[in-house]
C-alpha cells in the first residue's frame, strides 16, 4: 500500500500527536504507483530484480499525514524530510523526523509515522523492493536500530527522488523502471556516504543550491524552497546567496536559463516558443523579453547574427 492510504488502526497513532487520521490527499502532491502484476514481472528481470521502485511520491506540507503497518511493509521505505517535521515509532522506540533527515524503515519491521502537528513535514518518499535493498539499507543503517539518519545534501537528495518520481510518471516501462532504480540506488549509497561525512558548511549550502538551480531550469523555485533545502531562515538563505553570486535567486536562475536559451539557439535549430517552454515560460513572448534583458537582443535577431 502506498503512502496516501490509511488505516484503521492510525487513529490511536491520531492521540499521540492530536490529530485526527487525513482521508483525502495533500494539495499539490504526486503520488506514483506501480501496478502489482508489472512488479512481479519487474522483479524477475535485470537490474531491477536488484532494485526495483514499486511506489514513490512528494508530499508537500502534510498535516496530519499518518501512516501504520502492525505487520511492517514488504517494501523498504525511504521518506526525505525536505520541511517540516514528523516523527515515527517502531519496535525499538520513537524517533523525531526533522528537516535534512531521512527516515529509513526496512521491509517487514512494523512501524507507524506521521506529520509534527505544528509544523507538518514536506516529504519524498519511496518504497523499495529486490535482492539488493536490504544490503544497501543495512549500510545506511549501518545496523543500528536508529532508522532517522542525516542528509548531508539535501538537494541532491531531494532531486533523486524527483527524478525516480519523474520517470515513473513519465510510463511504466522496462527503461523507466531501469531508470528509477538508478536514482533509488544513488540516493541509499548517498545516505551511507553521508552516516560518516561531516555536516555541509554554509559556503556548501550555497554550491548546492546552485547546483539544484541549474538541474531545474524548467520550474520556477523560491527562495523559501531554497532555504528549507538548506536549513536556513529565508532571509539568512538570501543574504548569503547574494553574498556569494552577487544577485538574487531569481536573477541567478533567470540568468540561468537565459544561459541555456543562447546554448539552444547557438547549437539548434528548435524553434523559439519550444525553447521558452523547455525552459519554463509558458510565454515565449515573456521569454523574449526575459532574453533581450540579459542579451540586449532578440532570440530571434541573435540566432540571425551568431548564424551570420
Amino acid at each position: 500500500m502506498c503512502e496516501g492510504t490509511v488505516s484503521l488502526d492510525e487513529t490511536t497513532i491520531g492521540r499521540e500527536h492530536d490529530a485526527m487520521p487525513r482521508i483525502e490527499g495533500f494539495a499539490g502532491e504526486r503520488i506514483n504507483v506501480l501496478a502489482r502484476p508489472l512488479m512481479r514481472e519487474a522483479l524477475g528481470l535485470p537490474v531491477t530484480s536488484r532494485l526495483l521502485v514499486t511506489d514513490c511520491g512528494y508530499f508537500p506540507a502534510a498535516a496530519d499525514h499518518l501512516r501504520s503497518r502492525t505487520e511492517g511493509s514488504p517494501q523498504a521505505i525511504v521518506i526525505v524530510c525536505a520541511d517540516g517535521a514528523g516523527w515515527c515509532r517502531l519496535p525499538s522506540g520513537r524517533y523525531d523526523v526533522e528537516t535534512g533527515q531521512a527516515l529509513v524503515i526496512p521491509a517487514g519491521v512494523p512501524h507507524s509515522y506521521g506529520a509534527a502537528g505544528d509544523l507538518p513535514w514536506t516529504i519524498w518518499w519511496l518504497h523499495l523492493g529486490g535482492a539488493d535493498v536490504a544490503e544497501l539499507v543495512g549500510a545506511v543503517l549501518a545496523g543500528t536500530e536508529r532508522p532517522v539518519v542525516r542528509v548531508g545534501d539535501l538537494y541532491q537528495a531531494v532531486s533523486l527522488v524527483e527524478d525516480a518520481l519523474g520517470r515513473m510518471e513519465r510510463d511504466d516501462s522496462v527503461r523507466s523502471r531501469q531508470a528509477a532504480a538508478g536514482s533509488a540506488w544513488h540516493l541509499l549509497a548517498l545516505l551511507a556516504a553521508d552516516r560518516t561525512g561531516a555536516p555541509a558548511s554554509r559556503s556548501d549550502a550555497i554550491q548546492q543550491a546552485q547546483q539544484y538551480l541549474r538541474e531545474h531550469l524548467a520550474t520556477r523555485i523560491s527562495v523559501a524552497e531554497l532555504a528549507a533545502l538548506a536549513q536556513l531562515s529565508p532571509s539568512h538563505f538570501a543574504a548569503l546567496f547574494r553574498r556569494a553570486t552577487g544577485t538574487g535567486v531569481l536573477q541567478y536562475q533567470t540568468r540561468l536559463r537565459m544561459s541555456r536559451a543562447r546554448e539552444l539557439l547557438d547549437t539548434t535549430d528548435q524553434p523559439i516558443a519550444e525553447i521558452a517552454r523547455a525552459l519554463g515560460y509558458a510565454d515565449p513572448f515573456y521569454f523574449s523579453r526575459q532574453f533581450r534583458s540579459v542579451h540586449g537582443v532578440s532570440p530571434s535577431d541573435y540566432r540571425v547574427q551568431h548564424k551570420g
